[in-house]
């Protein structure tokens, strides 16, 4: 086949515009041009793609499943020739987010719907974890950027972006024990069994207070088993007022805990990676839609 991505092009342009004369004054070139390019595209293929007995050219049954295949062929060029000016410009072509999956659902469904019509070509991936899953990820080139609650020290080799902040709240169904108990102390909550989040990758990521207590990597699987009465547990205070949770929790005061239960939500990166147009955005566009708070 030596066919040509001109005559592909003169050839969509005249079923679109329905006659060579429109295809021509639409290209930008004169009529014999586009007449000679379909006549070789068809004399290349080895079959007419026009029936000309009309006054107007009409595709034949042929043409009408070149036309399909050559429309395709073309709009892959077209995200060729996309991605090669994205390459050219220095704007990043993929990024793969990692997330920590207790951020706030709304705000971020926000985020990635500004993503989608701000940069369209964009491939994205996004994965999920809690703090250091996200943090090993990111240094070992697996994300480019991770968005993680900030409750410990981060390896070296990562710059940490502070964007808003949330305290933690006291949860348990309103069926257990201590759901009577309005401020328990450490020592009631600890009769009890408690639900701590933990990372996929090692070890716990949050400190236990009961000494009864199980590891979960999920804060809405937490959530799940808290309304099921399983245990009690810290959990963002976003998620504790989530529709679909907030009828069947209760939240108790966390006066008596003696830990902070402020934690910072931020962006993390390696301090040995560049920003390109695209992540740059991100960072400005995540300090703006958490600015004064979640």
């Amino acid at each position: 086949m030596n066919w040509t991505l001109d005559q592909l092009e003169a050839f969509v342009t005249a079923v679109n515009q329905g006659s060579f004369s429109a295809a021509a004054r639409k290209i930008g070139k004169a009529q014999s041009r586009v007449s000679t390019a379909i006549t070789n595209l068809e004399a290349d293929l080895g079959f007419e793609l026009f029936d000309r007995s009309a006054r107007l050219p009409v595709l034949t049954p042929e043409g009408k499943e070149m036309f399909t295949e050559a429309q395709a062929v073309l709009a892959q060029c077209q995200r060729m020739q996309s991605r090669a000016m994205t390459v050219s410009t220095g704007e990043e072509i993929s990024l793969t987010v990692a997330m920590d999956e207790a951020v706030p659902i709304v705000s971020f469904e926000n985020f990635f719907l500004q993503i989608a019509a701000q940069f369209p070509l964009l491939k994205l991936t996004i994965i999920n974890g809690s703090q250091d899953d996200i943090a090993q990820w990111v240094s070992e080139k697996k994300a480019d950027i991770g968005i993680l609650f900030h409750v410990k020290s981060l390896p070296d080799s990562l710059d940490f972006m502070p964007i808003s902040q949330f305290y933690q709240s006291l949860v348990v169904s309103s069926r257990h024990p201590l759901a009577s108990i309005p401020a328990p102390s450490v020592s009631e909550l600890n009769r009890y069994r408690q639900l701590v989040i933990r990372e996929r990758v090692g070890e716990a990521s949050a400190k236990p207070i009961s000494s009864n207590h199980w590891h979960i990597d999920s804060y809405y699987y937490i959530a799940a088993l808290v309304i099921r009465g399983v245990g009690w547990a810290l959990v963002p205070e976003h998620l504790a007022k989530e529709e679909w949770y907030a009828s069947e929790l209760v939240e108790l005061s966390a006066e008596h805990i003696p830990d902070s239960l402020l934690v910072e939500m931020g962006v993390v990166k390696r301090r040995d990676k560049g920003n390109g147009k695209i992540m740059a955005w991100m960072y400005s566009e995540l300090s703006i839609m958490f600015k004064g708070g979640a």
